[in-house]
């Protein structure tokens, strides 16, 4: 880890705290964090930044538990199974603080291109893209009509229908690495999709990420198709 990185790591644990004071005392933190109430003042305040090992810990350890917990108390789920997590993917803020949390919790090596499927994956992939200085592409289901080379990927769905989603050629380019993420994973049919782009795009599979996964069928279905590493923040079965 560079001097860059070092710094990077020890701002985004700082956001981790700042975000997880607005509904707790400085107690009540470092009962949270096990970090000293006195030190965690300092951390908000901006006085004096933690040290490289203590953000690895506020990131990757409380940072993830509470994130996760905050979304699940965003998200709502309806009778039939449907997910409502707007209050999650319009939060472009909350958003930029998963991300560092998943890439340190999760491992995933450093991605030259973030894809996603349009439209609800969009900020979490620009999210994922800033983070790791990558750029994001997303997979649509129609063609752009200014493009003329296109990676195509096809699947007939469990229900009969068939799914096709376009990428414009030029946006992955051969052997790079490519972070698939999405909000949500259910089945894994679109996370298939979108591997099968990455692999007509003849590149490599950082590894799979979701904000949500509903039960184990699509993380277990990804995992079947990479062995890079594969996550979601929360998982809720339906």
């Amino acid at each position: 880890m560079n001097r860059a990185e070092k710094a990077t790591l020890q701002l985004q644990a700082v956001a981790v705290l700042r975000m997880l004071k607005e509904t707790r005392t400085y107690d009540e933190l470092a009962e949270v964090t096990d970090l000293p109430a006195g030190d965690l003042n300092r951390y908000v305040n901006g006085h004096v930044l933690p040290s490289v090992d203590r953000a690895e810990e506020i990131v990757g350890g409380v940072g993830r538990d509470e994130l996760a917990a905050e979304l699940e108390a965003r998200i709502r789920v309806d009778d039939e199974g449907y997910v409502d997590n707007s209050g999650v993917v319009f939060d472009q803020s909350f958003l930029d603080l998963v991300a560092p949390v998943a890439a340190e919790t999760l491992g995933f090596d450093r991605p030259d291109v973030v894809l996603t499927a349009a439209t609800d994956g969009i900020t979490l992939g620009a999210a994922m893209a800033r983070n790791f200085d990558a750029r994001v592409a997303y997979a649509k289901k129609s063609k752009e009509t200014a493009v003329e080379e296109f990676i195509e990927s096809r699947q007939r769905l469990q229900s009969g229908i068939e799914l096709t989603y376009y990428l414009p050629a030029s946006a992955i380019d051969a052997g790079e690495t490519v972070l698939v993420v999405d909000d949500l994973i259910r089945s894994g049919e679109t996370q298939e999709l979108l591997l099968d782009i990455v692999d007509r795009a003849d590149a490599h599979v950082g590894g799979v990420f979701a904000l949500i996964a509903a039960g184990d069928e699509g993380l277990d279905r990804a995992k079947g198709r990479t062995e890079a590493p594969v996550g979601a923040l929360t998982t809720f079965e339906e």
